[in-house]
């Protein structure tokens, strides 16, 4: 192998990268606009999260963290790609913020809990352990928005029964999400 075929080869898996990237933060931001607001919190529950998982497990933790990260910025920039069209830096400073920027790593943990060849428990198990990095840092963020006895009551218990369904709905989906992605190979 000559060291041009090495350099075309590199400079073609790059390109599937960033389209594969590219591509997963528009995924995120299409599920973000399936947003229900709840009159109690002024956190919406949306189908961010289903995304998260169903990228962490097809791209895996380099990729799918990137993903998050290229959307997080699509969002921070003005592009409306927050739930309900929102965008801005400044949503990353609100309620919602700490949730959107757990994403990152919780994408990351997904994909290195599940491996490449993740069953569906195994796979619903990562997700777990990644709803929990963003839950975790959407709750301290929140909390400096509503009184520390409503944390959990406006940012996590009204998303558990949904979460679960997503689990599982995406553990469903995600031989589907690899063969999407190996046909970008």
């Amino acid at each position: 192998m000559t060291a041009n075929s090495i350099a075309v080869n590199n400079n073609h898996a790059m390109a599937k990268n960033a389209l594969a990237v590219m591509t997963a933060s528009v995924f995120v931001a299409l599920m973000a606009q399936v947003s229900i607001p709840l009159p109690f919190t002024p956190v919406p529950f949306t189908m961010q999260t289903f995304a998260v998982y169903m990228i962490a497990i097809a791209l895996g933790p380099r990729l799918g963290a990137m993903a998050m990260a290229a959307y997080i910025c699509e969002g921070a920039c003005g592009l409306p790609v927050f739930s309900g069209g929102a965008a801005g830096a400044a949503k990353l400073l609100g309620p919602t913020g700490g949730y959107l920027l757990g994403f990152v790593p919780a994408a990351y943990v997904i994909g290195m809990l599940a491996g490449k060849d993740a069953g569906k428990l195994r796979a619903v198990a990562a997700f777990v352990c990644g709803a929990a990095v963003f839950y975790a840092l959407g709750l301290v963020q929140l909390s400096r928005f509503v009184p520390s006895a409503f944390v959990l009551k406006a940012g996590l218990f009204p998303f558990m029964p949904g979460e679960v369904v997503k689990f599982f709905l995406a553990a469903g989906a995600v031989p589907v999400a690899k063969r999407l992605v190996s046909r970008l190979n």
